[in-house]
């Protein structure tokens, strides 16, 4: 249950920081304020920071360019450093839960118990069997450290650590509800591609691949033996409309060939879900990130899937204004907002349901 006040919503890329700062509206909430920031080379590599003292300078660009002045914020963390397990235990309260969770997380997270943080979360009750559905999380200390005295050092305050996978799933109920059927939220990032399967507002399987679209642009550079910049700008340049008229053809059919595999990559995720779950059909799948920019990913995840795919509107229900934004800017923009409006929905109090 979220209370107080909204957060600014900051995601932490490997290629790029953004923030979202959102208030209320008539319509439900309304995007004041955003903010996108690309980072140096190499300052982000694998979830891990190795220069600091750039993020800390993009961070205070960001904020100052976006003009945002508030300092609480909301992150996430993702990849190898978090680990997320459903589990079914007997029915119980929610002291008795509590004392419990300890001991089921010892048996179930694949770290020392003392190098995470854990936490949890009551998906579902199920009185006739006299079980529930519980959500355990788990994310390494050390890790979770590292990203919130990064972001004290560039003036910011963390309020909220949350996770990209649950992110992306508050961003899509702010937008499209928690609808009847099953859908998979996938949000390509930089060199990770975070996977949710959703059933009725519940999470029902999550991944994390380590594959992005900084692969496609090696890719292009490997292949065409050209530079990282060179490289990327062919991949940009085909994200546009018309741009594959002007990008070398021999860039394009890497381009495609790279966003077959990474199709291939989601396919295997959803393939593996749908073998173990009761529900053995996704009826959508939502793509985000900036590679969801490339209409060739979503042919290609449909073509494998045969499930209908469409790119993620996080604007869909959330009113831009206008008087603080560039409305068009932001829609061309709208496949890198989707974390970072999940993480501003979370708010400065918030209660356990």
């Amino acid at each position: 249950m979220f209370e107080g006040t909204h957060l600014v919503g900051l995601d932490l890329g490997s290629s790029a920081v953004k923030a979202v700062q959102l208030r209320p509206h008539k319509q439900g909430f309304e995007l004041y304020r955003f903010g996108f920031e690309p980072l140096p080379p190499q300052s982000i590599v694998d979830r891990h920071v190795m220069n600091s003292v750039a993020v800390r300078d993009s961070l205070q660009a960001l904020f100052a360019k976006a003009q945002i002045r508030q300092k609480e914020v909301a992150i996430a963390v993702s990849g190898a450093s978090v680990i997320i397990k459903k589990i079914s235990l007997p029915m119980m309260d929610r002291d008795e839960l509590a004392e419990q969770i300890p001991w089921e997380a010892e048996q179930h997270i694949p770290f020392n118990i003392h190098d995470v943080d854990v936490d949890h979360q009551v998906l579902q009750v199920r009185p006739d069997q006299g079980q529930m559905d519980i959500l355990l999380v788990a994310a390494k200390k050390e890790d979770v450290a590292q990203y919130v005295a990064l972001v004290d050092e560039a003036g910011l305050k963390v309020v909220v650590v949350d996770i990209c996978a649950f992110a992306l799933q508050n961003a899509f109920e702010a937008n499209y509800g928690t609808g009847e059927g099953t859908v998979a939220l996938v949000d390509v990032g930089a060199t990770l591609t975070t996977i949710n399967i959703v059933t009725r507002g519940i999470t029902m399987f999550t991944r994390d691949i380590s594959h992005g679209s900084q692969f496609i642009t090696e890719e292009i550079q490997r292949r065409l033996q050209v530079d990282f910049a060179t490289a990327e700008a062919y991949k940009v340049g085909a994200e546009t409309p018309g741009g594959t008229d002007v990008v070398p053809h021999e860039a394009i059919a890497v381009i495609r060939q790279s966003l077959d595999s990474l199709a291939g990559e989601i396919q295997r995720t959803l393939d593996f879900h749908l073998k173990t779950a009761d529900v053995k059909v996704i009826d959508r799948v939502y793509v985000s990130g900036g590679t969801a920019r490339n209409q060739g990913l979503l042919e290609a995840i449909q073509g494998r899937t045969g499930t209908a795919v469409e790119r993620f509107d996080p604007l869909r229900r959330v009113h831009a204004d206008a008087r603080h934004l560039d409305v068009e800017w932001l829609r061309g923009m709208s496949p890198h907002i989707v974390v970072a409006l999940g993480l501003g929905l979370r708010k400065t109090r918030e209660k356990r349901n």
